[in-house]
Order: C-alpha cells, then sequence, then structure tokens
C-alpha cells in the first residue's frame, strides 16, 4: 500500500479544563497474524460516543473553533463542577467512533479470506481513515452491501435484540421502549412485528406516533397527550408488559421512568384476584440504558414492592446471551441489513466537518430523525 499514515479523529480533556476535538495523522497501522487493515469508509455518530467524543461536562456555549483542514481545533470548556469527573482521562489524546464500516485492504497470515470484504466492526477509535482490528470482530456482509448501509450494523441492532433476549432471560413476554422513534425503536418494532412480540412505543410528538403507525406498530403513547397515563396503562394492560427500557434517563421532566412502574401497577391489579397492602405480586423492571434526558429521575413509589430499576449496557449483556446466541444474532443482522436494522442519515461529513460548531451543536443534540454519517475519506 502507499499510504504511510492515517487520519484519525481524538478527544482530549486538559489540564487546564477544556475539551479540544482534533485531527491527527498517526502512522498505518500493520495487520498481526489474527487481524485485519480496514479501510473505514464510514462510521455513525450515535449517542454512546458523544460521551467520549464532546463528554457530558462540556459547555457547548463556549464551543470555539480555530484551523482548517488537518489543523482544525475545536475547543470548548469544561463545566468547573463536572472537571472532578474528568480526572482519569485528564490530558490523554482518545480515539473516538464506536462502531463503523470499510473495505478489509489487508490481513495477517491466518485471516487472508477476509481481503476484498465489506465488515462492520464495533471496534472503537472508528472515527479514522484505517483501523486495525482482530478478524473475529468483522461482521462480513453479503456481497453488495456497501459500508453505508453497513455502518449501523453493531451497536442499534444488536441492542434491539438484546432487548428482546433480556426479555426472554428474565421471563417476561413484551416489551415498552422510549424514545422509540429512534434509529434504533424503529429497528424494535420491526423485529417485534416480525417475531410476535407486544411491544408498547413511547415518544414524546404526534408526527413521532404517526412514523411508527406507518411501520406497522400496534401501540403508540404520547408523552406529550394528556390521556398519556391512561393510554400507556390501556397498552399495559392488552400486551402484559411488565419489562421497559428506557433511553432517556429521566424524560417528561424526569418523571417517565416512574410513570412506567406506576402504570405497570395500575395494569396488573386490574386483574388482581385479592387486595395487598404490598402491591401487586407482578414484577416489574425498567432498564435505563441512554440518558438522552440529563435531569434527575424521579420516582413517585406508587407502584407497590414487586419492581426494579437499574442500568443495561449492550457490553456485559452479551456476555449473558453467550457467544454462540450473539453470533446468530450478527447473522441476522447481517442478512437483514438493508431491511429490519436499515439506518437512515440526514447529513454526511468529513472528519473535518465533525469538528465544525454547526456540526457539533446539531450531533450533540440527539434529536431524533438526525443522523450523522462520518466518512473519513471525504
Amino acid at each position: 500500500m502507499s499510504e504511510q499514515t492515517s487520519k484519525e479523529i481524538r478527544s482530549t480533556v486538559t489540564s487546564d479544563g477544556d475539551i479540544t476535538i482534533s485531527i491527527v495523522n498517526v502512522a498505518m497501522p500493520v495487520p498481526k497474524e489474527h487481524e485485519v487493515l480496514i479501510k473505514v469508509e464510514a462510521a455513525p455518530i450515535n449517542p454512546s460516543d458523544l460521551a467520549l467524543l464532546t463528554t457530558f461536562a462540556a459547555d457547548l456555549d463556549s464551543l470555539t473553533v480555530t484551523g482548517s483542514g488537518d489543523d482544525t481545533v475545536a475547543s470548548m470548556k469544561v463545566r468547573p463542577a463536572l472537571m472532578g469527573a474528568m480526572k482519569p482521562r485528564m490530558d490523554q489524546a482518545m480515539q473516538a467512533g464506536n462502531e463503523g464500516s470499510g473495505v478489509v485492504v489487508a490481513a495477517g497470515s491466518a485471516a487472508q479470506a477476509l481481503i476484498g470484504k465489506t465488515v462492520g466492526v464495533a471496534g472503537g477509535a472508528m472515527y479514522s481513515q484505517y483501523r486495525c482490528v482482530a478478524a473475529s470482530s468483522c461482521l462480513v456482509m453479503d456481497d453488495g452491501t456497501t459500508s453505508a448501509e453497513a455502518a449501523s450494523s453493531f451497536v442499534n441492532p444488536l441492542t434491539a435484540l438484546a432487548f428482546v433476549e433480556t426479555m426472554r432471560m428474565e421471563n417476561h413476554s413484551a416489551l415498552v421502549n422510549t424514545a422509540a422513534a429512534s434509529n434504533l425503536g424503529q429497528m424494535l418494532v420491526k423485529i417485534c412485528k416480525d417475531d410476535g412480540i407486544p411491544l408498547v412505543n413511547i415518544v414524546r410528538k404526534a408526527e413521532q406516533v404517526d412514523v411508527l403507525k406507518n411501520l406497522g406498530a400496534e401501540y403508540v403513547c404520547n408523552t406529550s397527550d394528556d390521556n398519556f397515563m391512561k393510554d400507556l396503562v390501556a397498552a399495559l394492560i392488552a400486551t402484559g408488559a411488565t419489562l421497559a427500557f428506557d433511553a432517556t434517563g429521566g424524560g417528561n421532566g424526569g418523571m417517565l421512568p416512574g410513570q412506567i412502574l406506576a402504570a405497570m401497577e395500575i395494569a396488573a391489579n386490574k386483574t388482581a384476584k385479592e387486595y395487598s397492602r404490598y402491591g401487586s405480586d407482578i414484577y416489574k423492571q425498567v432498564y435505563i440504558y441512554g440518558g438522552l434526558d440529563q435531569s434527575p429521575t424521579i420516582l413517585n413509589r406508587s407502584f407497590g414492592m414487586q419492581w426494579g430499576l437499574g442500568g443495561w449496557l449492550l457490553t456485559p449483556m452479551i456476555g449473558r446471551i453467550g457467544m454462540e446466541r450473539f453470533g446468530q444474532m450478527r447473522a441476522r443482522v447481517a442478512k437483514e441489513i438493508n431491511t429490519t436494522f436499515a439506518s437512515h442519515y440526514t447529513q454526511e461529513i468529513s472528519l473535518e466537518e465533525m469538528l465544525q460548531p454547526e456540526h457539533i451543536k446539531s450531533y450533540v443534540k440527539q434529536a431524533t430523525g438526525e443522523k450523522f454519517l462520518v466518512l473519513p475519506h471525504k
């Protein structure tokens, strides 16, 4: 190969209290025996990427950009009250980008069969022109699949499938999902429809109700409606859902996780045969898997004593699922990447464009229906 260097995005929290995002030229990685070298052609910006890229501590009102081309640097202040939380990564230029896709252009002696294949990978540091990863980490796509189509083949598809696996492992029979008009939420609607799983979708805008209804969703509840709780209870009675996944961490003024638990309790009591001072004996669980709403999570404990609220993360869940089942999930994603697991992007940007203020402020909003795709070679 003629190229000897690779450009990549780095995010640094400095001891002076700044977050800087820059483009760095590094030596071209060389694959070892069981590794491949991927020419990264596409990588999405997911909410989970922002935790490292801009961090939750950034003061976006202080955002400035200097330089141009490879010398572009975006800077913003760390909110002083949150500086302590940044100490573990202080003054480290960290790579970013959880997932992406591209073409294998070189490989170690044990992975030669992958050369020329389009692959998806969740190897970290994917906002790079070239990335070396273990061959076993690659999801090989069917012939004809483009890198843009394969770019979001891990985080959202496998999270949605793992919701279903969690439901089965914990003996639930239906699901509730918030921020349900998101890219992930739309995938979950398709999965549940295909697999015959009752699903209650929670959104916050009327137009999002229409989006999901057009996909075939049966139960869609809008937090902006005056009848939200009534509609939610009715949907829970109809589906029997006792497991919810919440992307907001708060939502609806911080009340949403508690509202879901309360509605589940009301639905359970509709079929209770006798009164209990401790509430229904049906266990209700809400998992928070995202932080779209940074406000506190508020619980008004009106849902008895049989309930749980906890965090949920994909990587540990894969360990519980086991590699055999996880391999089956990956194969399904590759097969249905242009149908069930199709992703749609509103903007395609270069590494330099990632650092422009109008783009940073847009992708940091994490707005539903506004998804960015980074093209490192643009």
